[in-house]
């Protein structure tokens, strides 16, 4: 049989080990580069594993901080809460960011939803906008504020705040203006003022009125001198005893007036309390015929003696008999005694005066011995307190006993020494 093709066993043999030789050099490749990828995915596993710590470190310490950030702003917020002054925070388009409770109280808001300035001013009843709220420049001004709990003074302070943006809007963003606004109650303030000032033009009034006083006295006691004198004489006028009463009456109220003002304690000596009353009584009369009223006077001891001031008994005794007069209608009559009274502690020397006047309303009772105070507005309100603190310069007391229509009692009460 014939060969169309004879292979040489050596050219066959060769054939095989040379793709062997290249096979083994494939697959050293694979094996090398499977080596180098496993290396590398080791390396990246480290990576990974690597950028998992630092991303969950940066993720607790964003944690931490985000923490720490809420309790300062709680702890923040609870400061300007108990803040004993209200603390309004409003931002660049006056939209309220905070408001504490202090402030809503101040404002008398309650929990009324207030978004805005112009919100809270219609609320409050406080006219932001006419303190300046756009200004740029501090503001600072007192406003009153009336209602069903009285009438309260707020001073406001307001201060202008500029905000930086954060740092990525830095170029897209200008500073933001904020304003703070302060609340303070000075209710307080303004009545202490107040009552210095009525203190001060109290002072000054009592000042001019010592000063009336004694300008007035002296021509007083010249012009009860020649009506004495005109008194004396046969033909003197039947006016001389209205003039008379009217000066005194007039007297009286100087002495007051100078008795209310005057410091220190008085100088007392050994005085006949009785005999010092009846001259009282006699020097007043002219007062009480004048009104038509009755004036009697009795004496239970002739020597009754305290330690006192003859010029300032007569005072309370006058005080007293015109206070009588003036409430006693004609015909009615007031009467003053004098008497010696055993107490558990000690004798006392009694004087006593009584009405039958309107006599006292129970609702102004305590306030008689008031300066200034009037129960009908008539008079300087200067008699009754005048009484008080003599009777307490003379160790002695004051009381007062009446019945509306039917009268009233005075007691002064003296130690006796």
């Amino acid at each position: 049989m014939p060969y169309s093709h004879v292979v040489p066993i050596n050219g066959a043999v060769n054939g095989s080990l040379h793709s062997s030789g290249l096979l083994a050099d494939a697959f050293s490749e694979f094996i090398s580069a499977s080596s180098q990828l496993e290396a590398s995915y080791r390396d990246l596993q480290q990576e990974v594993a690597h950028l998992g710590f630092e991303l969950a470190e940066r993720n607790n310490a964003l944690t931490r901080s985000l923490a720490e950030n809420n309790r300062i702003r709680a702890a923040l917020q609870q400061i300007i809460d108990s803040m004993p002054c209200g603390v309004l925070v409003l931002d660049s388009d006056e939209t309220i960011v905070t408001i504490n409770p202090e402030g809503r109280r101040l404002l008398e808001v309650g929990d009324s939803p207030v978004g805005s300035l112009r919100d809270l001013s219609s609320v409050s009843r406080v006219d932001f906008a006419s303190t300046g709220a756009g200004s740029a420049d501090a503001i600072d001004r007192e406003v009153c504020i009336s209602s069903a709990a009285g009438t309260r003074w707020i001073a406001l302070g307001n201060r202008k705040l500029s905000c930086e943006p954060a740092s990525h809007d830095l170029d897209n963003e200008a500073p933001r203006l904020k304003s703070i606004w302060i609340l303070r109650d000075i209710t307080a303030n303004k009545l202490a003022e107040q009552e210095r000032e009525s203190a001060r033009n109290a002072m000054a009034l009592a000042e001019i009125s010592t000063i009336l006083a004694h300008e007035i006295r002296n021509p007083l006691a010249s012009m009860e001198l020649f009506a004495g004198l005109i008194a004396e004489d046969g033909n003197a006028s039947p006016w001389i005893s209205p003039l008379r009463a009217g000066i005194r009456q007039l007297s009286g109220t100087v002495n007051n007036v100078l008795n209310i003002h005057a410091g220190g304690n008085p100088h007392l000596v050994p005085v006949d309390l009785t005999a010092c009353v009846q001259s009282a009584v006699e020097f007043v009369r002219p007062i009480a015929d004048q009104a038509g009223v009755v004036l009697s006077f009795r004496g239970g001891r002739d020597d009754l003696r305290i330690q006192g001031n003859d010029n300032l008994l007569r005072q309370i005794i006058l005080n007293l008999a015109c206070n009588a007069i003036s409430h006693t209608s004609a015909g009615g009559k007031i009467d003053i005694s004098t008497q010696q009274i055993s107490r558990p502690e000690e004798m006392r020397a009694q004087v006593k005066v009584t009405d039958t006047g309107s006599g006292i309303e129970p609702s102004i009772l305590e306030r008689i011995f008031d300066a200034g105070f009037s129960g009908n507005g008539d008079t300087p309100g200067l008699g009754l307190a005048v009484c008080k603190r003599l009777m307490i310069s003379h160790g002695g007391d004051i009381q007062v006993f009446s019945q509306v229509d039917s009268g009233t009692t005075f007691l002064l009460e003296f130690p006796i020494k």
